[in-house]
């Protein structure tokens, strides 16, 4: 840098005109300096706010980009592809968020905090000792003046001894005051070339800084991102040019095709009446009262919506009853001086409307579609109350008992066969069509004669019943209804894989007598609904249906308590209504019962909603595992047998190969034994102690069994 002006310290005390004149150019530089770098300032602070704006603004389109899923929009909320495309922008928008949060900390402490410090501290500096040298100035010419006035013929010591004190102060201070200035001055000359350059390096190097940051956030992974997001908005756009060019198309048409319905009332040759509509909408005047004479006219929408005519007001999302045309009549009526007008009013005369049509052939085709609508409505109820006679008629033969129902059920019976009496009541009908297999059976094959019914839930109790004990050997214990026992039930193992509830309304159950064919179930069925019409029982319990691969549980969904529990073994038989699917039921086998024989079926029907073949699958869904963990189970025991088979083998063969060993050992030691005693005599012979004797035993018969093998 070149060098750099300086104000002569040493000549301050001298104070010198031309000390002076070059003081006066340092202060305008200073002063020029101080107006630029407040403009510097100024343009710097700028940059600085928009930083923080930016990085603000960045972070909240980062946050609403991130609420964009959170938003419920009445048309095209559900757009996944586009909230996934905004979450990941919300991520790439909110680094670049930080990024800029980082460029503002830099441009505050790099480029804000250097020329904020030369512009309140230096330049003050410079403000603050020019207003003390003036002062400072001033008082030492003050001081000279009054020394100067000093009397030559009356001295007075005291007076000269103070105004020559006062000198001494004033130019002392003057003199130490043009000193500090000035070395401010030379200083502010190298303070101005710092605080113009250290800011903008600052600002340069926090620029760098947050570019280096950039491009290590847009990798190419984000580049590929982006370039997938602007081959979609090009597709979009595309297909917004094809759409926007269709609409086009459209508008064109519609313009050219509805040029003659502009017209209030169309030429009637080009569009004619159709008096065949059975629903017509449109527009319509509506006549309301204001007064005894006044009234008012209302442009509605209206349509008609089977037997009723209904309005709607603009805005409105649905209609609302205007009047409904059963038994109303309708006729053409002279208003206010008014075209097609007609009048609907109601079969008891207490409700009337008036209306206006647009045209002549709204008026015709109005008036024709309520005719014809009147005119189907009677025929409706007439084909009504024909359907319903006929309905009862054929629920009254369903639960009445009749004489031809006991011929029709005797002729099924075989020949020479008697049919005990009887005090419950059955049905030739069911809820369902009968199957074909069925009428070849005998009712007495499904259903065992004088049946009772159960038709509600109660809980297995223990009382005495000395008859019933001897029958089921049960040692004075009644026997449960539902097939189980009064004492404890085994619980559902913890380790079940199948866990569904169903809720289920019990309607009966009944001892059959037969327990393999679907149509046990079926009859069953239509017994116990006829037998519910007959005596007026409509309360069903309800319950909680659990089915485990173990049992099947019936819970009480208040008290969380097990009402039955039906072990899975024992259902031998299940299925849905065929044609009312909310029934089903199951047959279970258990011991005892009504039946001399050891074993007992027992039908359960249950109501449930619209789950009837659900359940019934997952029962079945049951079973299966319930066999599959059997399988499992019994190829385990018999793996384990067979390894204890190999091991009691594994054991034997050691046995024997040891047996061999010892009787090898024994041979050799007979062998060593017997050589120094072969010089002996006929009567002489070894003695062997006991346990050798023992071995030889143990030998010869290991001898044996190797002759065996």
């Amino acid at each position: 840098m070149p060098g750099i002006d300086k104000l002569p310290i040493e000549e301050t005390l001298e104070d010198s005109p031309q000390t002076r004149s070059l003081l006066g150019v340092f202060e305008e530089d200073a002063t020029a300096i101080s107006n630029y770098m407040n403009q510097l300032y100024q343009a710097m602070h700028r940059i600085y706010d928009a930083q923080n704006e930016l990085s603000a603004a960045t972070h909240l389109t980062s946050k609403l980009l991130k609420e964009y899923e959170k938003q419920r929009f009445p048309l095209g909320g559900d757009d996944e592809v586009m909230s996934s495309t905004l979450q990941q922008f919300s991520k790439v928008i909110d680094e670049l968020s930080s990024c800029h949060a980082v460029l503002s900390t830099q441009l505050a402490d790099a480029m804000m905090f250097p020329i904020t410090q030369f512009k309140e501290r230096d330049l003050k500096e410079i403000l603050t000792l020019k207003e003390v040298f003036q002062i400072a100035s001033n008082d030492h010419d003050a001081a000279i003046n009054r020394y100067s006035r000093l009397s030559k013929k009356r001295e007075n010591d005291k007076v000269k001894y103070e105004v020559t004190e006062d000198v001494y102060t004033s130019r002392k201070k003057q003199h130490q005051t043009m000193m500090h200035y000035f070395c401010a001055l030379n200083t502010l000359q190298y303070k101005k070339k710092i605080a113009l350059l250290e800011p903008l390096l600052g600002y340069m190097q926090a620029q760098i800084s947050f570019f280096k940051m950039g491009s290590e956030n847009l990798n190419e992974q984000l580049e590929e991102f982006l370039a997938n997001i602007g081959t979609s908005v090009q597709n979009v756009r595309r297909e917004m040019d094809c759409d926007v060019e269709t609409m086009q198309q459209t508008i064109e048409d519609l313009e050219v095709a509805s040029d003659p319905l502009y017209v209030p009332d169309p030429d009637p040759t080009k569009f004619p009446v159709n008096r065949n509509l059975t629903r017509k909408a449109g527009y319509l005047n509506t006549r309301n009262k204001t007064g005894l004479v006044s009234s008012t006219w209302d442009r509605q929408f209206y349509f008609t919506q089977g037997g009723n005519l209904m309005s709607q007001a603009r805005g409105d999302v649905a209609g609302g009853l205007a009047m409904d045309i059963d038994n109303c009549s309708v006729m053409a009526v002279d208003c206010e001086d008014r075209r097609y007008c007609f009048q609907i009013t109601s079969f008891d005369g207490k409700k009337s409307s008036i209306l206006q049509a647009e045209s002549k052939k709204d008026h015709e085709e109005l008036y024709q579609t309520f005719c014809f609508l009147l005119i189907l409505i009677l025929f409706l109820k007439k084909s009504k109350q024909e359907t319903a006679a006929r309905v009862n008629q054929c629920a009254l033969e369903a639960v009445t008992p009749s004489p031809s129902f006991q011929q029709r059920h005797e002729s099924l019976r075989p020949a020479g066969q008697s049919r005990p009496p009887t005090a419950r009541t059955s049905s030739s009908g069911s809820l369902g069509s009968e199957s074909t297999n069925l009428a070849a059976l005998s009712l007495d094959s499904l259903v065992a004669p004088d049946t009772p019914i159960q038709f509600d839930i109660i809980s297995p109790v223990c009382e005495d019943q000395p008859g019933q004990a001897k029958a089921s050997g049960q040692g004075g214990r009644r026997t449960n209804p539902f097939g189980e026992s009064g004492g404890s039930i085994k619980s559902e193992a913890e380790d079940s894989i199948l866990h569904q509830l169903f809720i289920v309304r019990f309607l009966g159950s009944m001892e059959v007598k037969s327990d393999d064919h679907p149509d046990v179930v079926y009859e069953t069925m239509r017994q116990i609904l006829a037998a519910r019409a007959i005596h007026n029982i409509f309360r069903m319990t309800e319950s909680h249906l659990l089915v485990t691969c173990d049992c099947l549980k019936l819970i009480d969904p208040q008290t969380q308590v097990t009402r039955l529990t039906f072990p899975l073994p024992c259902v031998v038989l299940y299925a849905t209504h065929q044609e009312n699917k909310r029934l089903f039921g199951f047959v279970l086998r258990t011991s005892g019962g009504r039946s001399e024989s050891n074993l007992s079926s027992v039908c359960y029907i249950f109501e449930s909603n619209n789950e009837g073949e659900k359940i019934c699958d997952s029962v079945g869904l049951a079973k299966q595992i319930a066999l599959h963990a059997e399988l499992d189970r019994r190829a385990s025991e018999k793996q384990k047998e067979i390894e204890r088979v190999k091991e009691k083998q594994q054991k034997e063969l050691s046995k024997q190969k040891q047996i061999e060993k010892d009787l090898e050992e024994q041979s050799r030691l007979i062998a060593a034994s017997s050589r120094p005693n072969q010089a002996c005599s006929e009567g002489q012979f070894v003695v062997l102690s006991s346990s050798q004797s023992e071995e030889s035993d143990l030998g010869e018969e290991g001898k044996k069994r190797e002759s065996e093998a």
